[in-house]
């Protein structure tokens, strides 16, 4: 007997409106979070600051135990948690969202590949290599929180295909900007412990095969990955998202897995985590001539050209590209012109902006010139994102278009989920 189409249909649209209206939610925390850490760190207690984020933190017992200091964890340990939701975002677009159906996907990916690829090329051309062009993976990703809660505030006349054009966009560019920590900033393999990280991995593979459904199982492993995974030389985080990715999109015996992990774990992941990154990594300390110095190095022109000038034009592009191909689609209600809106969107990029930054500089200079560099580009995206959505929005809306604040159909059918009938996969196994 399968399941119901009905309850899963809405337990899909539940999962997204609740993620949305969290990430909203959640940007306004992070705004929070990173004006304490730029008021902090210009204070008299400036001083605090730095100490608090350095100072070392032992976890675990004997030779099993790791210290760092407590912005290293954070950055290392509890990001996991970010990449990890963030893979589970990705697999449900994948298997039965937006992403899903290949008509659909083409046009987000397209357009999230010339969102990376043009900002990327940028960057490297305004800093004219040496040691600041290792920031090129910088001006890559979108902050889905951010765009997704600036968005909002471009009124209920956006359709919500924008809504879905953006979010798809956004998940292709944290699947690619994981690529690229993974590849670019591995550094010193140790093969033994890689393969350990590896065999973890396919015991999480072997535990669906056998049929095991203990979340404490999965999560006992999962830590044995991230240990094994921080000490191989490829960034820790890496394996949260693909455990993240590993994770069944479809019904497991009646239970929706991701949408399970994602009500528990999103809001954790947008209230704390994220925040918490934020207190820690975005405290810059713009005293002393530094705001002068940023905005006299190529870093911070490279990081700002790469957002504002790379993320538009390169979204535009590969958008423009396909349709002309004809090989891909905009979601319902979305005019060509408003791609344009979607790219500036797509130009704030804080989180794993700052995360990238932490990982290519090692110098605190260039470290702090990028970090100016992402908090100017990110204002002023978010500013002109809105601004110009305003504008191509207004009189958009066509007969039939979904409604601009609903962010999915009452059964799952609206232009987020990508299909017109109920997901595919209903009542089948995970994937």
């Amino acid at each position: 007997m399968t399941d119901d189409p009905e309850p899963r249909s809405r337990s899909i649209t539940v999962v997204l409106k609740t993620f949305l209206a969290e990430e909203a939610a959640g940007a306004v925390v992070l705004l929070v979070a990173t004006v304490a850490a730029l008021v902090w760190a210009n204070s008299s207690a400036s001083e605090a600051y730095l100490r608090l984020w350095h100072a070392p933190l032992t976890i675990g017992a004997g030779p099993v135990s790791i210290t760092a200091d407590l912005q290293h964890w954070i950055n290392d340990g509890a990001m996991t948690l970010f990449f990890f939701v963030a893979g589970l975002e990705m697999k449900r677009e994948l298997v039965v969202g937006e992403l899903s159906e290949r008509r659909t996907a083409v046009l987000p990916v397209a357009a999230a590949l010339g969102g990376c690829v043009v900002p990327a090329v940028l960057f490297l051309a305004v800093t004219h290599g040496g040691a600041a062009a290792r920031g090129w993976g910088i001006p890559m990703a979108t902050d889905i929180a951010f765009a997704v809660g600036v968005l909002a505030l471009a009124g209920r006349g956006v359709p919500s295909g924008v809504r879905a054009m953006l979010l798809s966009v956004a998940i292709v560019d944290d699947i690619i900007a994981v690529v690229v920590i993974g590849i670019a900033f591995s550094t010193g393999l140790s093969w033994g412990w890689l393969l350990a990280a590896l065999a973890g991995l396919g015991v999480v593979v072997l535990m669906r095969v056998v049929g095991v459904v203990s979340v404490a199982a999965y999560a006992a492993v999962g830590v044995f990955v991230w240990y094994t995974g921080f000490h191989s030389g490829v960034h820790a985080t890496i394996f949260g998202a693909v455990l993240g990715l590993m994770t069944p999109a479809r019904p497991v015996e009646g239970r929706d897995v991701i949408g399970g992990l994602e009500r528990t774990l999103h809001p954790v992941s947008a209230f704390l985590v994220v925040p918490l990154f934020a207190l820690a990594n975005a405290g810059v300390d713009v005293r002393g001539g530094l705001l002068g110095q940023a905005f006299g190095s190529r870093v911070t022109w490279a990081v700002i050209v790469g957002f504002l000038v790379g993320k538009p034009l390169g979204v535009a592009a590969g958008a423009f590209a396909v349709r002309r191909l004809g090989v891909g689609a905009l979601p319902p209600g979305v005019a060509p012109r408003m791609v344009w809106g979607v790219g500036l969107l797509a130009g704030i990029g804080f989180t794993v902006a700052l995360f990238v930054t932490d990982l290519s500089f090692g110098d605190p200079v260039l470290a702090g010139h990028a970090r100016i560099g992402i908090l100017t580009a990110s204002a002023a995206a978010a500013v002109l994102g809105v601004v110009a959505m305003r504008a191509l929005a207004r009189g958009s809306t066509a007969p039939g278009t979904p409604a601009p604040t609903t962010p999915v159909g009452p059964t799952g059918s609206g232009p987020l989920t990508g299909t017109g009938g109920p997901p595919r996969g209903v009542g089948g196994t995970g994937v």
